[in-house]
């Protein structure tokens, strides 16, 4: 019986590394937080690739994300760097649905609202 439960605890362990693994060659990271009333999404590169990877990765990610966690609402802050065609992918992806979306200008240290479909939030307005 110790045997079968160390070798369960190997195997365990095998599968957690390979996942570890797994996200580690990602090539571009994407978590959603709470940011008081918004959702904020942080973005960064992960494991060295081109944008066409890059791309790819960011799909799926986002798909997972919209399946269990993204699901809309008033206000989407970003934050984090991303290559152009990355940028243009999420804009398009969460554009249609928040009211508004919102990127972090590290030189001005605030989000700048890119897109809005609501009144409240003006695009090229400064906002915490």
């Amino acid at each position: 019986m110790l045997i079968i439960s160390s070798m369960l605890d190997s195997v365990a362990d095998f599968l957690e590394k390979k996942r570890i693994a797994a996200e580690d060659l990602m090539s571009f990271k994407i978590t959603l937080e709470k940011d008081g009333d918004a959702d904020l999404l942080r973005i960064g590169f992960g494991s060295p690739a081109q944008n066409n990877q890059i791309l790819k990765d960011v799909v799926k990610l986002l798909d997972d994300l919209v399946k269990d966690k993204l699901k809309g609402g008033k206000l989407l802050k970003i934050n984090g760097p991303a290559s152009l065609p990355v940028a243009m992918h999420l804009a398009h992806a969460v554009g249609h649905i928040y009211g508004a979306t919102a990127c972090f200008d590290p030189k001005l240290n605030k989000y700048v609202i890119s897109i809005s479909h609501d009144p409240q939030y003006e695009v090229g307005a400064l906002i915490d």
